[in-house]
């Protein structure tokens, strides 16, 4: 919907992108404290106020007359979710026993892939009778999300003496680490997938946006089997395999001649980057001392960074050499990936 936003408030598609970025980076930043803010608070009372405050900062959008006033209710919003998402992952770690956590991970994989992969279909739409529209709809759903609360809600709004120096213990900021450089190699990696689809293939928007949504289609459809991978093999392996298998895939996106092997291998990425996100949130959500919103949080938190990263570092090595922007992260993941995940979760 960026061009529809620009035009409502008389700035460029690219300005309008800006928007993103007030988003993610208050995001990414909370989350290194709001896991151990909220345990101290008391998870379904952080939630539920969490998503109270991201429904006020939507109407704020909604109603916004400037771009300085639409951004920093932006970056409200991406506050707001910083205190969701860490906390609701360890409410539903708690919820479940150790032997069930790798499949319930998967399950949350692939719930939250189908809403990665359908939210741009469903702002479109939106954007195509007024982009207003799109956040009036998420606004109704956070508040209905703050009725609904975290499983296991008695009703009490419990609190642990969580601190800072426990989540940012060696083992988490080598598992957060593991999620940057994961995530910002591969899931991070559409934007070079655009550029390589454009440039070598000459192909349009439409085209490149379909090639684009195949990796999240594939996480949808094989979150769940990565699940019952980490339950059946650890964590542990689970991450390194997607690690090397993943870089071959990525690999194979920046060398092979053909538009329908990129669109293919693309896909078949899905898969790996499965293994890691879910071996990852396993191995923390699973360890000893590091249970909890907070370690969590902070591995999140690295994890967006990492995919922050990604615009920033690569575009120059594309526009040096095509082939090595592909093959730098590849090579990242297959050989400090598997050096940088603890042996023991």
């Amino acid at each position: 919907m960026l061009p529809e936003l620009g035009g409502s408030f008389g700035i460029s598609p690219a300005a309008a992108s800006s928007s993103l970025t007030a988003f993610l980076l208050p995001f990414a930043a909370a989350m290194l404290l709001s896991g151990t803010l909220g345990e101290r608070w008391g998870r379904v009372r952080t939630v539920r106020t969490a998503y109270v405050g991201y429904a006020l900062s939507c109407v704020v959008a909604v109603v916004a007359t400037s771009w300085g006033v639409f951004l920093g209710a932006r970056a409200l919003q991406g506050l707001a979710n910083a205190f969701t998402t860490p906390l609701v992952m360890a409410a539903l770690a708690a919820s479940v026993t150790p032997e069930a956590l790798g499949r319930a991970l998967g399950w949350y994989g692939s719930l939250q892939a189908a809403g990665q992969t359908s939210a741009p279909l469903v702002g479109g739409l939106a954007a195509e009778v007024d982009w207003h529209l799109a956040f009036v709809g998420v606004a109704a759903v956070a508040l209905g999300l703050a009725v609904v609360g975290l499983p296991n809600d008695d009703g009490a709004a419990s609190r642990s003496a969580a601190t800072l120096r426990s989540a940012l213990r060696p083992e988490v900021l080598r598992l957060g680490l593991v999620a940057g450089l994961g995530w910002g190699c591969l899931g991070g990696a559409g934007f070079l997938v655009a550029l390589r689809l454009a440039d070598v293939f000459d192909l349009d928007a439409g085209p490149r946006g379909l090639v684009l949504t195949g990796l999240g289609v594939a996480g949808i459809l094989t979150a769940r089997v990565a699940g019952a991978a980490v339950g059946r093999f650890g964590g542990r392996r689970c991450v390194i395999a997607g690690a090397a298998l993943g870089g071959a895939l990525l690999a194979g996106v920046g060398l092979v001649p053909l538009v329908g092997l990129v669109a293919v291998l693309w896909a078949l990425a899905g898969f790996p980057s499965q293994l890691l996100v879910v071996g990852v949130n396993s191995l923390v959500l699973g360890g000893a001392g590091t249970r909890g919103g907070g370690p969590i949080s902070v591995v999140q938190s690295l994890r967006f960074f990492g995919a922050a990263a990604s615009p920033i570092a690569l575009p120059p090595v594309y526009h040096a050499d095509p082939a090595a922007a592909f093959l730098a992260p590849a090579a990242l993941l297959v050989a400090a990936v598997p050096a940088l995940v603890p042996r023991k979760p």
